[in-house]
């Protein structure tokens, strides 16, 4: 059997975690290690994954590592879920897009870089998520809607068909949007709130 290309993952908070166990799931890489700036505690080792350095030891990581991912979470902002993406960019990593074997992808969607696709998660025909987003749990892209790049569409949330979603917009858990509507970049959409943008 043939090694498993491996992949370093940037951040080990929360959002590590589930990244982790969709990076497992999905089964085309070997998670060699977190790369994270904070030193000892839960980060120390993370599902035993050791950290293998912090942002500062990248360009060298690059010299054994071509794939990398960013595991960081994004709520407020998008800021540093993308300064990492372009760091990581910056320095020629591969930045794979995951897909959870438990999530629907239709063949007639478009996933970017960068972008994982977590459990149960359905991105259905017509759709394009840009890269470096987050498709929660149970999350639903439906037919024609893009969503643009930095985006993080929450657990169990709703983007209705021909949605465009701006780059850098958090969706909130259990929110709505309504079908057609354009949401400005950097959104943020309250969990469980009904989205009915600029039409």
């Amino acid at each position: 059997m043939d090694k498993k290309p491996e992949i370093i993952l940037l951040g080990g908070g929360g959002h590590c975690r589930s990244c982790i166990d969709v990076i497992e799931s999905e089964g085309r890489f070997e998670i060699a290690g977190i790369v994270d700036s904070f030193d000892g505690g839960d980060v120390a080792n993370l599902f035993g994954y050791p950290v293998i350095g912090a942002d500062e030891d990248l360009p060298e990581l690059r010299k054994q590592f071509t794939f990398a991912f960013v595991t960081v979470g994004q709520i407020q902002s998008a800021r540093v879920r993308r300064r990492l993406f372009e760091r990581l960019s910056e320095l020629g990593f591969e930045l794979p897009v995951v897909v959870s074997p438990r999530a629907y992808v239709s063949a007639h969607a478009l996933i970017a870089s960068g972008t994982i696709v977590m459990h149960d998660a359905l991105v259905n025909a017509g759709a394009k998520v840009g890269e470096n987003c987050i498709i929660n749990s149970k999350a639903l892209i439906e037919h024609d809607a893009q969503v643009e790049a930095d985006c993080h569409i929450s657990t169990g949330a709703i983007i209705n068909g021909g949605v465009n979603v701006g780059a850098g917009t958090f969706f909130g858990s259990q929110a709505v949007s309504v079908q057609g509507i354009s949401i400005a970049a950097g959104s943020f959409v309250k969990a469980g709130s009904l989205e009915k943008g600029e039409l």
